[in-house]
């Protein structure tokens, strides 16, 4: 009587090859993720991408004084400086008045980057 005996290597087991594939599947899954955004980046980097897919956040709230704090100005010199009226800068401070969307998103590139700002103001 003869027994025959076949050795199966685990990479060769059902359960292997199907976890396998689902493993390709996902890592295919994420590759083709960042192609698509690096494709996307290259475009818009290369003004050649459709602008309406793309879309610019201001934020609701903007803390007038907060940002004035950080520049370490008194209301005078940051109104003065970034072409405000100082009445406008008070309301806003003293919660009287918000400022609209326009304003909203100049105020936010003041606080990120003051000194693009005024160096721009300077040449204009």
């Amino acid at each position: 009587m003869s027994v025959s005996v076949k050795l199966v290597s685990v990479a060769e087991t059902p359960e292997f090859l199907a976890a396998r594939h689902e493993e390709n599947t996902m890592d295919s899954k994420v590759a083709e993720s960042i192609r698509r955004g690096l494709e996307d980046a290259l475009a818009y980097a290369e003004e050649t991408a459709d602008a309406s897919r793309y879309g610019v956040h201001i934020p609701e709230d903007i803390d007038v004084k907060a940002i004035r704090a950080r520049l370490d100005m008194t209301q005078e010199e940051f109104a003065g400086r970034f072409g405000f009226s100082i009445n406008t800068l008070r309301h806003w401070e003293q919660g009287r008045r918000v400022p609209e969307g326009p304003t909203r998103a100049y105020l936010l590139v003041i606080d990120r980057n003051p000194k693009a700002v005024q160096k721009a103001l300077r040449a204009a």
